[in-house]
């Protein structure tokens, strides 16, 4: 057994998890990196590509958005902190954060029309109100807006069709709603001490972890069957699995990162994570130009895979190329310079 990995080398597992996720994000946005023009050439669904189809509705699709999201929760509770310790305001600094991200964001929609930035700058004013709250009142808060999400996904799935009921479930039961739900339990587990203290909390991960697996297989068998069936409802069904995949997902994570030959394997993969913003402006124009190199007019599943790996790759080694040389990510800088409105010091 090797030994636990400390405060520091905890951060670096953060940032692995982080580059992590960015991996599996590409996934789902290399497939919208190519317009699809109504009468023109569609992706190739059948044969293998089916099957690469169905295995990322499974095993990626809205999960590693999920702990993304997660990890922004676990980030806003370490950057308030931070900025309370030095007397700063937290919440205002924060909303300043968010408004930075959110200018940034819009931006970013102009050159890539599925850019998650906007919805996170707008979601991320939503936790402001819960900095102070007590570990007892933002759990029972998350609790509640995850019964809630349940029960409107549950209402899609198995209601009649009825207008009102039917807005009501989709505005409930929508990605923003999963969204804010992980953004809330990120802070909830930093703030109860979960992230810093994961050895001392290892019976209460590992439970987490058996109450989780066997729903992530239950609902990978459902996913599997709806696709196969061409349920209609399949939306709805991956979107009642998200919660509790990303919730087993991140408990099997932490569980691995508390090993040190792991946490320095995969530090390649944490310093794209390091850099998470720029890497995740970076990858639509990166997958713009390999899918023109490419010559594709149309990307099918098994392109995505291609071109995931590629773009990852690429990023690995600019990410490890660039911290030789720059404590810091570009776009990061900026986003510290925007936050705190003047050349900010690389650590905070």
């Amino acid at each position: 057994m090797n030994p636990s990995v400390t405060q520091k080398e905890r951060i670096i597992s953060l940032d692995i998890i982080r580059g992590l996720a960015l991996f599996g994000i590409l996934f789902i946005n290399v497939g919208a990196y190519q317009v699809l023009i109504e009468g023109g050439p569609m992706p190739d669904y059948s044969g293998i590509n089916g099957v690469i189809n169905t295995l990322i509705d499974i095993f990626i699709e809205k999960k590693f958005f999920s702990i993304f999201s997660f990890l922004f929760g676990v980030g806003f509770y370490i950057f308030a902190t931070r900025a309370e310790a030095r007397g700063d305001r937290p919440r205002w600094r924060f909303a300043r954060r968010l408004l930075a991200l959110l200018i940034i964001g819009i931006i970013h929609i102009f050159l890539f029309w599925g850019s998650i930035l906007a919805i996170y700058a707008v979601l991320g004013f939503l936790l402001l109100p819960f900095y102070s709250a007590k570990v007892t009142t933002i759990s029972k808060w998350l609790m509640a807006i995850i019964t809630l999400y349940i029960l409107a996904l549950l209402g899609q799935i198995y209601m009649p069709a009825n207008t009102t009921m039917s807005a009501i479930y989709g505005f409930v039961g929508n990605d923003a709603v999963s969204i804010f739900i992980m953004f809330l339990s990120g802070f909830l587990a930093a703030k109860a001490g979960w992230i810093s203290h994961i050895t001392e909390n290892m019976q209460k991960v590992k439970w987490l972890l058996y109450v989780t697996g066997p729903l992530f297989i239950g609902f990978s068998l459902w996913i599997w069957l709806a696709s196969q069936a061409d349920d209609q409802r399949i939306q709805s069904i991956l979107g009642l699995g998200v919660i509790p995949t990303t919730y087993f997902y991140l408990t099997c994570l932490f569980i691995i990162l508390e090993h040190k030959q792991v946490v320095k394997l995969l530090q390649p993969i944490g310093r794209v994570g390091q850099m998470a913003f720029t890497n995740y402006l970076a990858q639509s124009f990166i997958g713009t130009a390999i899918i023109s190199l490419m010559g594709l007019e149309v990307v099918s599943p098994s392109d995505i895979v291609v071109i995931a790996s590629i773009i990852f790759i690429i990023q690995i080694i600019f990410s490890m190329l660039w911290f030789k040389f720059f404590t810091i990510g570009p776009f990061e800088k900026l986003w510290r310079y925007m936050t705190y409105g003047k050349r900010a010091v690389t650590k905070q």
